[in-house]
């Protein structure tokens, strides 16, 4: 008898402890989802950009579209400051050169490397030489691109480039730290040499 309601207590407790744990694992799944919603949430002005970066990079998901028009690979899976990567920076020098902001004319595309060896388009950084804008443009401060504030980086830097300005878009795939941030995309670095690899092999075989 006594072992008959020993057994019956024990599963009432196990019951209620599997009842507030489900509730607390609900909580804490509603708790980041809202976070994660809280994070992506956009205004408007941020909203046009990614749509106007999206609708002006599209063509270059296919790589190639982007090297034909002088784009090239100068950053290889580049690290950002607290972890991951952020992708392989493709350069377009000439715009680097121009100075100008004109979000149809970005001066760097960023792709991810792919297990399978293929390059997938992930955003966009759109980049001016600090002492050229400020000899341009003097008391004006960072560029904005339609009402967003470029990011100032100074020397030395990471990239090894004279300070500049610049505005990451993550037009093409989710940044957990914000469309327009500088923050990590944690990129698969490791498939770089792989996804490089294939990549001459292949301009080889065409010719």
């Amino acid at each position: 008898m006594k072992i008959t309601q020993i057994a019956k207590q024990y599963s009432v407790v196990a019951l209620i402890l599997g009842s507030m744990a489900a509730g607390r694992a609900t909580a804490q799944s509603t708790h980041n989802h809202a976070a994660s919603s809280q994070v992506q949430r956009l205004t408007t002005a941020q909203g046009a950009l990614l749509k106007a970066v999206r609708e002006s990079t599209a063509r270059f998901k296919d790589v190639s579209v982007a090297e034909a028009e002088g784009y090239s690979l100068l950053f290889g899976c580049v690290t950002g400051p607290d972890s991951g990567a952020m992708g392989l920076h493709y350069v377009n020098m000439a715009l680097v050169g121009s100075g100008v902001v004109d979000a149809t004319k970005p001066q760097i595309v960023i792709y991810e490397p792919q297990p399978n060896g293929q390059l997938r388009l992930i955003g966009a950084d759109f980049l001016v030489m600090a002492d050229q804008w400020d000899k341009a443009h003097p008391g004006e401060g960072a560029p904005q691109l339609m009402g967003q504030l470029y990011h100032y980086f100074e020397s030395p830097n990471r990239f090894r480039l004279a300070p500049f300005y610049t505005l990451h878009v993550w037009a093409w795939k989710p940044n957990p730290n914000g469309a327009l941030s500088t923050g990590t995309q944690t990129s698969p670095a490791q498939h770089f040499r792989v996804t490089h690899r294939n990549r001459k092999t292949t301009k080889m075989e065409e010719r």
